[in-house]
């Protein structure tokens, strides 16, 4: 037994003793070091002011050697930044001086290993570790750096950093990968911008380049929806004479970092409190189709669960047999190589990411005018494409030589206009004959379906009000033939969600505007009724948090509706996700709150017709750019007179979980029934738990009965999201939860109107009453094959039911 005990003694002790060679654990509790003053490379470390960086010696995992690095200061083991990566320290026996030339660190011999290089000598230097992980170099008194560490990246990009090319002082900031994730010498691939011929981020194993972002285009990067504003973090491009380079800034209280692997990919991370780990958000290369040069030249890859390379129009495989057996590194030639002074023109070729921009290959003129006839005069013109200057107007773009690294982008592709021979223009033109022909002959059917349609509605629609409404809806009539283009015919890979009505797709105007369309599909639960009435409701309505209708087309049978995009999609994609929620802090939390209230009041109160929407639910409020929130889908939408304040119908649709009991039960809804389900998603919100689904041990409730439970104990905090943990302030998460319960109360008179709940969201000083019991209470009877089937659904939770009348 001693034996035992003394064994397992040794076994801590060498653990302890092993954890703190990795990082050294006493600190001089100071940011910053005076000239002529050391740090001990065996026990010093200094701390950024605010606990968030230190920098000091380390020990890779299963290393001999040791390293002068930075690090997190409360995140375990990332090392964002080292000096000595390729002249290591074998012992801690070593320090980091400050003189007037800048830092230096010597070994136990007094061999200096790294040293800062700066040309300026300081009478008064100091040199200090900032919160944003920034080492500095600064003469004492003044703000002006002489040298900072973030001029010299290693593997990782910080808030702040730079990628890119400063073409006045010869400055090239590049990431630089680790050999191995334990050996942080300087690996294979770099990461950095290439300054010839557009800009554009590329990753190189040495000369060779394995991944390519695609050139700057005006306000942002060709091929990658990486580089844009999202709740996490916003990225920078600067672009002039000068130089070129790309940072970011992440939200306050996220930590975001890139990183460019062993193996190269350049990754995007941001930290979760709650799981205690780095999630990866992004990496790039994301598939075959992003790997450099993947089809050769002239070839264009379409990317699905298997690669596909074709070549561009008017090309042919130089080498039919190796294209046959997939091997795509050989690209493509030319057909008709007749493309100079024979009558030859352009092809576009839309949504693509833009082909190689760097050195000889591009030619960039500041002015549009006669871009098509500069390029037809030079016959070694290939393309050309049009680009948006971030100073305003447009650029000419011309390609030489060879196009490559092309691919199909549906949701963040550019045009480009091919140059080709007159023959293979001609044979373009006969089948655009053909097209117009079809088209002509299907729009005169449109329009004569049109005027019957218009005929019969007048005949059938009685009432000098109804009728004028009718005239007011007064929408843009897109073309279909558009919105095929614009969501890539409708592909698999446009499609960002789906409902009763049908799939919805993502798309891209020609003017660069961004749309969702969505498509009635074949045997849909909603058809022309609730077209019609979404059509004639939304068209009227005008406020930040209702979704905007841009226009609608009919074609033959089917009908499609045009929306402004919404790119972090709905609510519900956040909030029942158990990574994505921590990204909902309790301030955005209670903005959508607040937005979504200001909309239904706006529907109910304040806009010209009294609107019922009847649907209301996580997943129809959708987030802008800016996670504000809109309210959507107004198919089952009613609007009532201005002395209306109930009605009955046969037909009760909505979603169970949200619907009222009075509509559920007996087919009565009103103003009421949507702050019932206002309540329930406030509810929804501030726990992170859906309502229907929600199952506790201790009982059968659902997250309605859960709330009231907890609030008749006075245990309303344990309601809380786990992952707000201490964001929130006490007397606004009880207020949320209280407003919610005041809401999905039983009684529908008892429940305030929106105005009542808006002022009692937004005043602290406002005396609340106290909610009673609310609807569906009591509990339900469930089986654990039941709890496991809905727990796990991700099916649609819509309902249609027909009440029954005695005769």
């Amino acid at each position: 037994m001693g034996k035992l005990i003394w064994r397992c003694s040794v076994s801590i002790l060498l653990f302890f003793w092993m954890t703190m060679a990795l990082f050294p654990r006493k600190s001089l509790a100071i940011d910053s070091i005076k000239a002529g003053e050391s740090i001990n490379g065996n026990t010093q470390i200094l701390v950024s002011a605010q606990q968030k960086f230190v920098l000091g010696i380390f020990n890779p995992k299963d290393s001999k050697f040791r390293y002068l690095g930075i690090w997190y200061k409360n995140i375990p083991q990332t090392v964002v930044w080292v000096a000595n990566r390729d002249k290591p320290l074998v012992n801690y026996s070593a320090k980091l001086t400050l003189k007037g030339q800048g830092l230096v660190l010597q070994n136990e011999s007094d061999g200096i290993l790294w040293s800062s290089t700066s040309s300026t000598f300081l009478k008064d230097p100091i040199a200090q570790l900032l919160d944003n992980g920034n080492l500095v170099i600064r003469e004492s008194g003044s703000e002006n750096y002489v040298w900072q560490s973030f001029d010299y990246p290693s593997d990782t990009l910080l808030p702040g950093m730079k990628v890119g090319w400063d073409l006045i002082t010869g400055m090239n900031w590049k990431l630089t990968s680790w050999k191995s994730s334990n050996d942080p010498s300087s690996g294979d691939f770099t990461y950095g911008m290439d300054p010839g011929g557009l800009p554009q981020l590329e990753t190189r194993r040495g000369n060779v380049t394995t991944y390519r972002g695609g050139p700057w285009f005006g306000r942002r990067f060709s091929g990658t929806t990486l580089f844009r504003d999202t709740a996490i973090h916003s990225p920078r491009f600067n672009y002039s004479a000068e130089g070129a380079f790309f940072s970011y800034k992440s939200a306050e209280d996220l930590t975001v970092r890139y990183a460019l692997s062993a193996e190269g990919k350049f990754e995007q991370f941001y930290w979760m409190d709650d799981v205690n780990d780095w999630h990866l958000l992004y990496e790039l290369p994301g598939d075959a189709c992003d790997y450099y040069g993947l089809c050769g030249n002239f070839g264009i890859c379409t990317s699905s669960t298997i690669p596909r390379c074709d070549c561009m129009h008017g090309y042919q495989p130089k080498s039919p047999d190796d294209w046959n057996k997939r091997r795509w590194v050989g690209g493509c030639v030319i057909r008709d190589n007749q493309t100079c002074k024979n009558g030859e023109g352009f092809k576009r070729i839309s949504n693509v990411k833009l082909p190689d921009s760097s050195g000889d290959l591009v030619n960039v003129n500041m002015s549009i005018h006669d871009c098509e006839a500069a390029c037809l005069s030079n016959c070694s013109c290939l393309a050309y494409g049009i680009m948006e200057l971030s100073t305003g107007g447009y650029g000419c773009i011309t390609w030489f030589k060879k196009l490559v690294d092309i691919r199909i982008l549906p949701d963040n592709g550019q045009d480009i206009y091919l140059r080709l021979a007159a023959s293979e223009l001609d044979s373009d033109n006969r089948k655009l004959v053909v097209v117009l022909c079809l088209s002509v002959a299907s729009l005169i059917s449109f329009l004569i379906f049109v005027a019957c349609f218009i005929f019969w509605r007048r005949r059938t629609i009685k009432g000098n009000e109804v009728q004028s409404q009718e005239n007011e809806a007064e929408m843009p009539l897109y073309d279909f033939t558009m919105l095929v283009n614009a969501t890539n015919d409708f592909s698999l890979s446009n499609k960002i969600g789906e409902g009763g009505f049908g799939p919805v797709y993502k798309g891209m105007l020609p003017c660069g505007q961004e749309i969702a369309v969505k498509r009635q599909a074949e045997g849909s639960s909603q058809g022309q009724t609730e077209l019609r009435n979404e059509v004639l409701l939304i068209s009227k309505l005008q406020h930040r948090n209702l979704v905007k209708l841009l226009g609608f087309c009919i074609h033959q049978q089917e009908t499609l509706l045009v929306y402004e995009y919404m790119p972090n999609k709905s609510l519900d994609y956040f909030l029942f996700d158990n990574k994505k929620r921590s990204l909902l802090k309790w301030k955005k939390r209670l903005d959508i709150i607040i937005g979504i209230a200001r909309g239904l009041l706006y529907l109910h109160r304040d806009s010209r017709l009294i609107i019922i929407h009847r649907d209301l639910k996580v997943s129809n409020i959708l987030l802008d750019n800016d996670m504000n929130p809109k309210i959507s889908d107004f198919g089952m939408a009613r609007m009532f007179g201005e002395d209306q304040t109930m009605t009955r119908t046969k037909r009760v649709v909505g979603t169970y979980g949200y619907m009222s009991p009075e509509y559920v039960i007996d087919g009565y809804f009103s103003m009421k029934s949507d702050i019932f389900s206002f309540g329930v998603i406030l509810l929804e919100i501030v726990s992170g738990r859906k309502n229907r689904g929600f199952f506790h041990p201790d009982h059968q409730l659902n997250l309605l009965g859960h709330a009231w439970k907890l609030w008749d104990e006075g245990n309303g905090l344990e309601l809380m999201d786990e992952t707000l943990k201490d964001q929130f302030q006490k007397c606004e998460a009880i207020r949320c939860i209280q407003v919610g319960l005041l809401c999905v109360q039983e009684n529908p008179d008892e429940r305030p109107a929106m105005w009542s709940v808006l002022s009692m969201l937004e005043s602290e000083n406002m005396v609340l009453s106290q909610p009673k019991q609310p609807g569906f209470y009591t509990e339900r009877m469930v089986s654990n094959m039941h709890k496991l089937a809905v727990g796990n659904s991700c099916t649609s939770n819509e309902v249609t039911l027909t009440l029954l009348d005695g005769r």
